[in-house]
């Protein structure tokens, strides 16, 4: 399991980075030891970020991509391979939700947006990234889940099916790449206090902050979990969506 310097000698990626829990499970695994490569959009942030990684002794490359373009991913894993030749830990992290409303109010592009930020760039940055992890003999794919894909809520089809589907990407790809130690597992962090989850709050949208007994987090309370995965055996647990609503998802 990871620790401290767990993950020393491993290369991983985290999209999303920029900010909330993205960029508290890059910093959390640059400080067990992990070569990190963020990604996301906005490059000031992820270089940001970075460059506070590197200011504590860690090692941190920022490559500015959008996740949800193809041909983006395609470069931002040849990146990875140019300057680390492999990778051992993909985080797809980069989501949100993005059509609010009912099924028939909300614009047919914004709700196919949607899937495209919280399914297709899961299903990009895996694809893409299968030949690096192969080239290191096995790895790691931790999907960003949410207790929302298991649960409907009203007004939020779109972010509710995204992450449906990318709770059934994660077992599909799992029993494919069971027999080369490539392990694929989804956290469900549950309610994180970021400021994304603080602005829609602010407008008034339903939210798990609101439901009684849940444990709201910060984005450093799920980086524990994010450590615990990475630091097992390549042909460990796979296939399994672990959560961390205090409720149930």
């Amino acid at each position: 399991m990871a620790g401290e310097r767990g993950l020393e000698g491993e290369v991983a990626l985290v999209t999303g980075a920029g900010r909330g829990i993205g960029r508290a499970i890059a910093e959390g695994y640059a400080a067990a030891g992990a070569a990190v490569v963020l990604a996301a959009r906005t490059a000031t942030e992820i270089e940001a970020v970075a460059a506070g990684i590197r200011g504590r002794g860690g090692r941190a490359l920022a490559v500015p991509a959008d996740v949800t373009r193809h041909e983006q991913v395609e470069a931002l894993m040849a990146r990875v391979r140019a300057v680390h030749g492999g990778l051992d830990i993909l985080v797809c992290n980069a989501g949100g939700n993005l059509a609010r409303g009912r099924v028939d109010q909300v614009e047919p592009a914004l709700w196919m947006a949607g899937l495209e930020l919280n399914l297709a760039s899961a299903y990009y940055c895996a694809r893409e990234a299968l030949p690096l992890l192969r080239a290191r003999g096995g790895g790691k794919i931790l999907m960003l889940g949410s207790g929302m894909g298991w649960r409907s809520v009203p007004g939020n089809s779109s972010y509710c099916v995204a992450k449906a589907a990318v709770s059934m990407l994660v077992k599909a790809l799992a029993m494919e790449l069971r027999e080369e130690r490539i392990s694929v597992n989804e956290i469900i962090p549950g309610p994180v206090d970021t400021p994304a989850t603080r602005a829609e709050v602010a407008a008034g949208h339903p939210s798990a902050f609101q439901t009684p007994g849940e444990w709201v987090k910060q984005p450093e309370d799920v980086v524990p979990l994010a450590l615990f995965l990475a630091g097992l055996p390549d042909d460990g647990p796979t296939a399994q969506s672990w959560s961390l609503n205090r409720r149930e998802r």
